[in-house]
């Protein structure tokens, strides 16, 4: 009988994801493939609004029947406490994708105002909405348009749009986390990491340890270990591998240009799981030194530059539309001059990168910094950040994790 009411409450649950976010894909991919042998389907599609973070509150229950169906944690018996798990609200729209082993303990235990961890909270808000505001908005504005009228400019300037679309997504995704963080924090209450400098790696495996990482240790815990794991040779590791970023393009979204990125990505981390290497850069990079070394320097920009190219297939409107984009920046083109050079914004990142990288080994990038300083020029330095999130503040931008 327990098995009946897990594999109900499972079906149920990727049900209801299923016919909301991929019912119409598979619907119009039947369509297309049928047509290939002359056939004319003309098939029911939805004509729905997904609901907003669907793919993050499916995964959030998910983990919860698994826990209590593999006996790591009880039944919750309290309505409240358990409605108060599935629907706290900092993490219901874009994650983190939260455990209940994690989140459950501290919401039924008693929790009394803590100044310390308010402040903390406060200030990894404000480093959010920076994020969101002042990098990832801008950055979408000069991404947007080089996306949407690719075709109108030359392969540097299209160079630029991918790189700008990968700070898009960094700082729209993590600022979202980072206001998630801090707001669960003014309630008492610890969530998940789920970003830790990602842009920083050294390999690919490192990225994917360090981006979303709430989503990537689900499907480690949840479906990768139980596929086998790495156990029983280079084949079940290959094949497991393969499954979750396959798994990882698909629940990303239900179009064909998400499942290539998620290829892409297993195909980048494929020498490092055959010849056991994935593990190789465990720490922070240059941990208690100013500059990386030459070596770090160039896995930095090698893993960054693969990630970039794996973005434009994710940004794409189609694969045909990602292979345009690819073929363009492949050209001669590539040496010319960019038609868009957004000069402010470039100055925005580099003193974003400069502070992500200072703070690199802390929760988040300010969580620390300036402590040192006088009051004075601390304030300073928070008031700066506030001005620069009112200047910034206009046409809304919404967070790109919503459709997911």
């Amino acid at each position: 009988m327990k098995k009946f009411w897990f594999w109900l409450s499972i079906i149920v649950n990727l049900g209801f994801l299923g016919v909301f976010k991929y019912y119409n894909f598979f619907a119009d991919s039947f369509a297309q493939a049928v047509a290939n042998f002359g056939f004319q389907v003309n098939p029911w599609t939805l004509k729905v609004i997904l609901p907003v973070g669907i793919s993050f509150y499916t995964f959030h229950g998910l983990s919860y029947v698994i826990d209590i169906y593999k006996s790591r944690i009880k039944a919750e018996r309290n309505f409240i406490d358990y409605s108060l798990f599935v629907s706290f609200f900092p993490l219901l729209v874009a994650g983190p994708i939260e455990r209940a082993t994690h989140l459950l303990p501290q919401i039924k235990k008693a929790r009394s105002f803590d100044y310390s961890k308010a402040i903390d909270g406060l200030r990894q808000i404000l480093w959010g909405l920076f994020k969101k505001i002042v990098i990832a908005d801008q950055c979408a504005f000069y991404a947007n348009d080089i996306f949407n009228h690719s075709g109108n400019y030359n392969g540097s300037t299209l160079l630029l749009g991918a790189i700008f679309f990968a700070f898009q997504i960094y700082g729209d995704f993590s600022g979202y986390s980072d206001i998630a963080l801090g707001t669960a924090r003014l309630f008492g209450v610890e969530l998940l990491r789920n970003f830790a400098y990602p842009y920083f790696s050294r390999d690919i495996a490192e990225f994917w340890r360090r981006w979303h990482i709430s989503l990537s240790s689900w499907f480690r815990d949840y479906l990768y270990i139980p596929l086998g794991g790495s156990k029983g040779g280079n084949w079940i590791k290959v094949r497991n591998t393969f499954i979750i970023f396959l798994v990882s393009g698909f629940w990303h979204g239900a179009n064909w240009t998400f499942i290539i990125w998620g290829l892409l990505n297993a195909l980048y981390i494929m020498p490092a799981i055959i010849f056991d290497t994935n593990r190789s850069n465990l720490g922070t990079v240059a941990e208690g030194k100013t500059l990386p070394s030459f070596k770090d320097f160039w896995a930095m920009l090698l893993t960054f530059g693969l990630t970039v190219f794996a973005w434009i297939f994710f940004r794409s409107n189609s694969v045909q539309h990602a292979f345009e984009f690819i073929s363009t920046i492949a050209s001669a083109s590539l040496f010319t001059m960019p038609t868009v050079l957004p000069l402010p914004l470039f100055l925005w990142l580099l003193l974003f990168i400069l502070l992500e990288w200072n703070g690199r080994t802390q929760q988040y990038a300010i969580a620390n910094f300036a402590f040192k300083w006088p009051k004075p020029l601390r304030w300073g330095l928070y008031y700066t950040i506030i001005l620069a999130i009112f200047f910034y503040a206009g046409a809304e931008q919404q967070f790109i994790y919503f459709q997911f």
